[in-house]
């Protein structure tokens, strides 16, 4: 079983390209401050590198 991370929006996405709301939606966030957990997958970890600058990320063992 892969290991799970906690990504927290922790600053909004208005003003962002369009490519990174989408991100932002595709992670399951909505709203500022909420939280999702997801699968450590490639394809997880490439989104939340490309909105880096709007999230925390905890790693969940």
């Amino acid at each position: 079983m892969a290991n799970k991370i906690c990504i927290k929006l922790v600053r909004s996405a208005i003003s962002q390209k369009p490519n990174v709301v989408a991100t932002v939606r595709s992670l399951g966030l909505k709203k500022l401050n909420s939280t999702v957990e997801q699968e450590a997958t490639p394809a997880i970890l490439g989104m939340v590198a490309t909105v880096k600058h709007l999230v925390e990320v905890k790693e969940i063992n």
